[in-house]
C-alpha cells in the first residue's frame, strides 16, 4: 500500500481503525474485517497484530485537574480488540508530571525507531517546562511491544524558556543510515534528533515563523533516494513579514541540512507529499497557500483569483528537484465540488494516498471552514483523484473529484456549525484490507468535545464509515473543550 501523507503542526493522531476496531462506534454498513496477510511493521502498530491503532493527542485534555496537561487516546485495531489505553506524563512508563498547560500530544507521530516488529509513538508536550524554562517543550518516545507499549524515553528537550519544543513532529530517515529521524518543530525553529533513543538535538533551520508551529512533511523530491524535509511557515509584521516553503536535504559530507528550494512569498497551512501524475517522481502540495508578503514574485501560489476561499497549488517534481511552475485550483476550478467563498479554508488540511490502486496518488482536501447548508464552517473533504497530468488535465480540470460531509449518505451523523468537518486528515489502513482509510476530524464536534470518522472505501464510496468521540471511548470529561481530533498525523 502507497501511503503520503502530511504533518500538521499542533497536534496529531493516527487514522481509526474502522472494521478491524471493536469500540462503541456510531457506525454506518460496516463490511467484516479482512484478515492482514503481510507481516507487521505497519504505520501505527503498537502491539504487532497487523492492524493500524488509533492514536489521538489531545493537548487540551484535563489530567489529575491539570487544566490542558494533555494526553494521548490510543484504541488497538484488530477483530475482538477492546483495548483501549489513555496515555498522560502520569502512565508509568512516560517521562514527567503532568502540569497545567503542558499540552503533551500536541503533536504525534508514528515510526519504527527500535527498529523491531512494533511501530513507536512519538509525542511532543510543546508547554513543558524544564528546570524552571517555561514552556521549554519536550518530546518523548513510547516504544510498542506484543501488549501495547513498554519503556519510554525522551528524544527532545528545549534549551530555553519559550523554546516549545514538540509542537511538530515528523519522522524519516534522512541519512540514508537505515535509522529514523526525527524533525522537531519548535519557536521559530526546526531542530533534529539523529538518535530518538537519546534527548540530543542538533539545529536544523531557524526563522521567525509568528509564533506558530512550522508546517513539515517528508518526500524524496530529487529522486535520490533519501527523503528530504518540507517546511512552510509565515510571519506579519513580527519585525518583518515573511512567508516561505522550503526543502531541506541532508548533506552527507557536510553532516548536516541544507536548504536545496525554496518558494519564497508563498505561505501554506498544509502540505502533502504525493506522486499525483504516477510519473515515479514525488510531488509536493500547498494547501491554503497564498502571498503574506505581497511582493508579487513569480506568482508563488499561482494565480491569485485561485486563492479564493483557499487555494492549493502543486509544485510536481522531475527527478532533480521540484518544478517551479505547476497546478493551483480551487473550489471554482472546473470538475471541483462546491463554489469558493471567503472562509471556507480549502486544503487547510491536506493528505494524499493511491487509494484506487491505479499507480497515481489522490489528493484529499479538507475544507473545514465550509458551510453545509445554514450550518456555518461545518466542514466538507474533497476527493481530487490523480491522473496522468496530475490533479488536473492539461486543459486545468478535475476528474472523478468527490466531495463528502456529514450529510452525505453513508456518513454519520450531521452536519451543524461549526463542526469543522475536514479540520484534519490522515491516511492508513487500519481494517486490514490492504488499502488506505481516510480519517477526517471534526473537533468542532459536540461543543468541541471531537470526533474522528474514518472512510474506509473512498474508491467506491463510503461503505463502512464510522466515528469515535470521546463519550464513545469513556474518556474523562473537561470544563473547558477537548478538541478530540484537532488535527492528524502519521
Amino acid at each position: 500500500m502507497r501511503v503520503r501523507t502530511h504533518t500538521l503542526a499542533l497536534a496529531a493522531a493516527t487514522v481509526l481503525a474502522a472494521t478491524g476496531l471493536t469500540l462503541p462506534l456510531t457506525t454506518t454498513a460496516t463490511a467484516a474485517p479482512t484478515a492482514p496477510t503481510a507481516p507487521s511493521r505497519i504505520t501505527g502498530d503498537f502491539d504487532g497484530n497487523g492492524y493500524a491503532d488509533l492514536a489521538v493527542g489531545v493537548p487540551g485534555g484535563t489530567v489529575d485537574g491539570k487544566a490542558k496537561a494533555g494526553y494521548v487516546s490510543v484504541v488497538f485495531g484488530g477483530p475482538g480488540s477492546s483495548n483501549v489505553r489513555r496515555i498522560t506524563q502520569a502512565t508509568v512508563e512516560v517521562p514527567g508530571t503532568p502540569e497545567t498547560g503542558d499540552r503533551f500530544g500536541a503533536a504525534v507521530t508514528t515510526a519504527h525507531i527500535d527498529d523491531d516488529e512494533y511501530a513507536d509513538l512519538v509525542i511532543g508536550a510543546p508547554g513543558e517546562d524544564i528546570d524552571a524554562k517555561a514552556d521549554a517543550g519536550s518530546v518523548t518516545v513510547l516504544y510498542g511491544t506484543g501488549d501495547g507499549f513498554a519503556l519510554a524515553n525522551t528524544a527532545g528537550r528545549g534549551a530555553k524558556a519559550g523554546d516549545a519544543y514538540g509542537n511538530a513532529l515528523t519522522a524519516a530517515d534522512f541519512t540514508g543510515d537505515t535509522d529514523v529521524d526525527l524533525a522537531i518543530g519548535g519557536k521559530d525553529q526546526v531542530v533534529v534528533n539523529y538518535n530518538p533513543l537519546a534527548a540530543r538535538t542538533d539545529p536544523l533551520m531557524g526563522d521567525r515563523m509568528g509564533g506558530r508551529a512550522p508546517v513539515m512533511t517528508t518526500g524524496d523530491f530529487d529522486s535520490d533516494g533519501r527523503p528530504e524535509l518540507a517546511v512552510a511557515f509565515y510571519t506579519q509584521n513580527q519585525p518583518y513579514t515573511q512567508s516561505h516553503v522550503q526543502l531541506f536535504r541532508y548533506l552527507k559530507e557536510e553532516t548536516r541540512f541544507g536548504l536545496t528550494w525554496s518558494s519564497d512569498n508563498s505561505a501554506a497551512n498544509a502540505l502533502a507529499a504525493g506522486d499525483f501524475n504516477g510519473d515515479g517522481h514525488d510531488d509536493l502540495a500547498l494547501g491554503n497557500c497564498r502571498e503574506i508578503a505581497d511582493e508579487n514574485i513569480d506568482d508563488p501560489c499561482g494565480p491569485e483569483e485561485l486563492t479564493k476561499g483557499g487555494g492549493i497549488h502543486i509544485h510536481y517534481g522531475d527527478g532533480t528537484g521540484l518544478v517551479w511552475e505547476g497546478q493551483t485550483l480551487n473550489q471554482d476550478t472546473p470538475g471541483v465540488p462546491g463554489v469558493a467563498e471567503k472562509g471556507d479554508d480549502f486544503g487547510n488540511a491536506l493528505a494524499a494516498a493511491d487509494i484506487d490502486g491505479d499507480g497515481k496518488d489522490d489528493l484529499i482536501a479538507g475544507a473545514p471552514g465550509e458551510a453545509i447548508g445554514s450550518a456555518a464552517r461545518a466542514g466538507a473533504v474533497t476527493v481530487l483523484k490523480g491522473g496522468a497530468q496530475g490533479i488536473l488535465t492539461e486543459d486545468g480540470k478535475a476528474v472523478g473529484a468527490v466531495s463528502y460531509q456529514q450529510n452525505s449518505p453513508g456518513v454519520p451523523g450531521g452536519a451543524e456549525a461549526g463542526d469543522l468537518f475536514g479540520a484534519a486528515l490522515g491516511f492508513a489502513d487500519h481494517n486490514g484490507d490492504g488499502s488506505p482509510d481516510l480519517s477526517a476530524a471534526a473537533p468542532g464536534e459536540n461543543a468541541s468535545a471531537g470526533g474522528v470518522w474514518n472512510l474506509p472505501h473512498l474508491a467506491t464510496g463510503t461503505t463502512g464509515a464510522s466515528v469515535v468521540t470521546p463519550n464513545s471511548l469513556g474518556l474523562p470529561t473537561s470544563s473547558g473543550p477537548l478538541t478530540y481530533g484537532a488535527s492528524l498525523a502519521r
